[in-house]
């Protein structure tokens, strides 16, 4: 267990260093740099451009530096925990997506919740209730669910919230919290702004897991040892949740590699129009920008993130099917 533990930690670390670099280098692939677009916006808006203030803006910038020493600098800022200092925003980075970052872990935490407690009932009574009217119905709405656009659908229920409950979502709280320090008022403002978000974002994902959900259990259910199961006189409950629904569950355990990050860079569209000061819009805004150190941390954290959840999905794998081991290789 330990020498997979140590092998492992030594291949994140060399993809985290991997990426690091794909990552720069990506960002300032395209022409020019921040700016460049800066200086390209002053002259769309008919306003005249100093050349030694754009001077001294790239000397204070560090990008009058090659692209290696700029690199240098910024991955060895990210192992001292200094994330850089965003060009657009006139702030270190550490400072612009603090509030953003935690909204943005609020909604998309309360969305995957969300997901999971509707969707593994729907879908187990599903799977066990194969071709009934329900079973029908439930698809029906799933299906419903996966063809409806998330915007479209956030537009209906921007609409309806206003109306029914005169609570206009924009923003996730009441315009008087905002850039206001966190208290128990501002919390309950974000929880009843948060479930049209939430119903909008999870509303795809919710019918997406169900499908998948039914199909794996349908799957397992017709296997030889349910069979054998069922002929020894194991009670449906106990048989249902001992084996075959622990093995449905597989491709959900392996899905958290890529769960984790989503909760940071999720649902970039539908804040976008919802007007949701999460930290998808900003990340987009980033990379439009060529705020190579705001979009580099992001995309930093995300990677991070993403090496992180393998290796629990791994680990936890190994938990839930006594099939997979971690040194890999065939038992004798």
């Amino acid at each position: 267990m330990l020498h997979y533990l140590a092998r492992r930690l030594f291949t994140m670390l060399v993809t985290l260093l991997v990426t690091s670099t794909l990552v720069f280098v990506i960002i300032q692939l395209p022409p020019g740099d921040y700016l460049t677009t800066y200086i390209t916006e002053l002259q769309s808006q008919g306003e005249l451009v100093d050349p030694q203030k754009i001077e001294f803006l790239r000397q204070q910038y560090g990008l009058d530096k090659s692209m290696i020493e700029q690199y240098a600098i910024w991955v060895f800022g990210l192992l001292q925990g200094d994330l850089g200092y965003s060009f657009e925003y006139n702030l270190p980075v550490a400072d612009i997506v603090g509030d953003r970052l935690l909204l943005s872990t609020i909604l998309n935490v309360a969305t995957i919740l969300f997901v999971y407690v509707v969707a593994f009932p729907i879908g187990i009574y599903s799977a066990t209730h194969q071709y009934s009217w329900g079973d029908h119905g439930l698809t029906f709405l799933g299906f419903l669910g996966l063809a409806t656009p998330n915007f479209l659908l956030a537009l209906i229920l921007l609409y309806f919230a206003n109306v029914w409950f005169g609570t206009s979502i924009g923003g996730l709280m009441d315009p008087v919290y905002l850039d206001q320090p966190w208290s128990t008022d501002k919390m309950l403002s974000v929880l009843e702004h948060l479930w049209v978000p939430v119903a909008v974002i999870g509303t795809s994902g919710t019918a997406g897991m169900i499908r998948r959900l039914r199909a794996n259990l349908l799957d397992e259910l017709q296997k030889q040892y349910v069979v054998t199961g069922r002929a020894k006189g194991l009670p449906p409950g106990r048989l249902l949740l001992k084996y075959p629904l622990r093995m449905a569950l597989n491709p959900f355990v392996a899905d958290i590699g890529n769960l984790l990050p989503h909760v940071v860079s999720g649902s970039v569209i539908v804040s976008a129009v919802m007007s949701l000061p999460t930290t998808g819009p900003m990340l987009l805004s980033s990379l439009q920008s060529q705020d190579m150190y705001l979009a580099g941390s992001f995309l930093m954290f995300l990677s991070a993130l993403t090496v992180i959840g393998m290796f629990l999905s791994d680990v936890l794998l190994t938990v839930l099917d006594p099939r997979i081991r971690l040194g890999g290789g065939a038992r004798r």
